[in-house]
């Protein structure tokens, strides 16, 4: 980096920033040790260094305000906000499928459990993936509520990592867009259509590098004919004791509006900020509760890797009226579904 450069830097930094550029730089190198991000040049630097002292400042102010929930640096941590949102290339497609069934919020609440986690029940949740530089997060959605039924079903260990993203992706075109956007619900007709889905090991995931679908290459993965699914069910929209009762039998595939600017560094609590219902995500359910300062939440599996969140889950704030009774970000009006076996 020449002096013009890293003096430039320094007076940009020193009038924009909280601190001076040495208090940034510091972190910022260790953060590219951590994450191993490949630096281009001295531009490149510069600009990501700009955008990690600003995304730095906004977790400090956010945090300092001591709400329900925390910002922190994250694999995300080096890009501003517009760039995040066009790296993440949100690809959920909103149209609606109707279901084969509905499921009802129940008559009488208290059956519900107080509590429900499925990440506790050996193999129903597997792994935290990563969709990479795909807009793929419909088929992660989807394989996970596909998971969750067929490991209630076939019991399996800790180390299984369920069902082939990729084969979604790239043999699914007809209705679904692969790393241009999808949906849940015709992800599950494929797999009905198809006699099942072929496992994540045989099968693995390569687009979220690539950034393509790639070619359909179905033929030299076997098909686990087990995961024979017969439809779908829909969850009544904007209920949440509706979305509690279908959580109480297995894992639901929601969507959500997440391309909002705390969820780019969020870190742990309860989501309560500022988010709409232009859903664009696709996610999965995997329980709900009460956190330690009273909120209640829905717990949320994403498709982001393990460095962002809480290991790679949201906790979503459940009840209240948002968005005209859709919910925090949205998550009661997919409408959420779920595979039946």
């Amino acid at each position: 980096m020449n002096r013009f450069v890293a003096a430039s830097l320094t007076a940009t930094l020193a009038a924009g920033n909280l601190h001076d550029r040495s208090f940034y730089e510091t972190k910022f190198y260790d953060w590219l040790q951590e994450h191993k991000v490949h630096v281009k040049n001295g531009g490149d630097f510069v600009r990501m260094l700009q955008n990690f002292a600003n995304n730095d400042d906004k977790i400090a102010q956010h945090n300092a305000k001591n709400v329900s929930y925390q910002l922190g640096h994250n694999q995300f941590s080096h890009l501003s906000y517009e760039e995040w949102v066009s790296q993440m290339n949100f690809g959920f497609m909103p149209e609606k499928v109707p279901g084969a069934f509905l499921h009802q919020a129940p008559k009488d609440v208290s059956v519900l459990a107080t509590s429900v986690d499925w990440t506790t029940t050996t193999g129903v949740v597997t792994p935290v993936k990563n969709q990479g530089n795909c807009g793929s997060c419909w088929s992660f959605s989807a394989t996970g509520a596909l998971e969750g039924i067929y490991a209630q079903k076939y019991p399996q260990s800790s180390s299984w990592t369920g069902f082939s993203e990729q084969e979604l992706v790239s043999c699914n075109t007809v209705t679904d867009k692969g790393c241009s956007g999808g949906l849940m619900d015709r992800a599950f007709a494929y797999v009905e259509r198809n006699g099942g889905l072929c496992s994540e090991a045989d099968y693995p995931y390569t687009s979220g590098t690539t950034g393509q679908n790639g070619a359909c290459q179905d033929s030299s993965c076997t098909i686990d004919s087990k995961l024979a699914i017969t439809s779908h069910t829909d969850v009544q929209t904007k209920s949440d004791s509706a979305l509690m009762s279908a959580l109480n039998q297995q894992p639901v595939s929601v969507a959500i509006q997440a391309n909002q600017p705390d969820f780019q560094l969020y870190k742990s609590g309860v989501l309560t900020g500022n988010c709409g219902d232009n859903l664009d995500h696709g996610v999965l359910a995997v329980g709900y509760g009460t956190y330690t300062d009273g909120t209640d939440y829905y717990k949320v599996k994403n498709s982001w890797g393990t460095s962002w969140g809480v290991q790679g889950y949201v906790l979503i704030q459940r009840g209240g009226n948002q968005n005209s009774g859709c919910g925090q970000c949205g998550i009661l009006c997919g409408p959420p579904s779920y595979p039946n076996m």
